[in-house]
């Protein structure tokens, strides 16, 4: 199998399963996951880490030095790609099994919504805030799986970017 295919999945499966142990210890500490900004979520600090390894070993132990854009950027959605399965799908299987995991969130959102002040609520508008409200008790499973599976993409897709390009190596000519 091609280092550019084998590597990311490989790492991909591995951070998977670290993200998803990452989320139950902060679920289990009092921080439900789903509730922390994406800006400051974990997974930009783990998908640096991991794509930083897959990128410099695919580069310097298989293709003596030189990696190209684009196999960077393949390599780096084939990673992410396993990443989001995996962890989405543990993600899954946890919700199933701890059953607080989804009321714990549906009441916190719905705590945190009511307890915006007035401006901000006049800032994203009255209907809005009605519409998030009501949606909210109806929450389910494969909302907040397909959530963490895509947002995955989003925080990957800007990180990916910048690492194929920092690591990136041309042939001399």
């Amino acid at each position: 199998m091609n280092p550019v295919v084998k590597v990311p999945i490989r790492y991909g499966l591995l951070a998977g399963v670290t993200g998803w142990i990452l989320m139950v210890i902060l679920y289990y500490i009092g921080r439900h996951p789903f509730l922390i900004p994406v800006y400051m979520d974990f997974r930009i600090i783990l998908f640096v880490v991991f794509i930083f390894f897959t990128l410099r070993e695919i580069r310097d132990y298989y293709q003596d030095g030189v990696l190209y854009f684009w196999q960077g950027i393949l390599s780096s959605f084939l990673f992410t790609v396993c990443y989001a399965v995996s962890a989405s799908f543990l993600l899954f299987i946890f919700m199933h099994i701890e059953g607080e995991f989804l009321p714990d969130y549906i009441r916190i959102s719905i705590e945190t919504v009511k307890a915006l002040p007035q401006d901000a609520i006049d800032r994203i508008g009255k209907d809005v805030y009605n519409r998030n409200l009501e949606l909210l008790p109806g929450t389910g499973i494969w909302d907040l799986t397909l959530l963490y599976f895509f947002q995955s993409f989003l925080i990957s897709l800007f990180l990916s970017i910048i690492l194929s390009v920092i690591l990136r190596r041309q042939p001399k000519t």
